[in-house]
């Protein structure tokens, strides 16, 4: 499966999203972030080993709005969702190893944590709908 970004074919992307348990993993980026270049063909290659979840991309001066709150000062910062629950929220080194162990880590009994993140879901199905 490939990585979807809030342009990305708006058919495929809804119903992504509309996979019954699938696990939104989001990379909040920049453009002009050198690591976020080299870190998206890692991004991209997990994405294609993990048909099962849902991969974003999200460049955060496209899109301040979808960090709600949260400021981000780091790159990559990763969001994991499963369930409508934030499982993980924060910066991760740009290895791809990294967050392959942590999403075979977690599961619908991690403890969620708390963010001031809006509902991505929700936004990007609007994004989906409207494009």
């Amino acid at each position: 499966m490939s990585v979807h970004t809030p342009a990305s074919d708006p058919a495929a992307l809804r119903a992504a999203l509309e996979r019954p348990g699938a696990c939104l993993v989001a990379c909040f980026c920049a453009e002009w972030c050198d690591t976020c270049r080299i870190y998206r063909g890692r991004f991209d290659d997990l994405a294609r080993a993990r048909p099962d979840a849902v991969f974003m991309w999200i460049d955060i001066e496209d899109h301040p709005d979808w960090l709600g709150d949260e400021d981000v000062d780091n790159f990559p910062t990763l969001l994991i969702r499963r369930a409508g629950r934030t499982l993980f929220f924060g910066p991760m080194l740009p290895h791809a190893g990294h967050l392959e162990r942590m999403l075979d880590t977690l599961d619908a009994a991690s403890p969620a944590v708390a963010t001031l993140l809006p509902d991505l879901e929700s936004l990007l199905r609007r994004a989906a709908a409207r494009a």
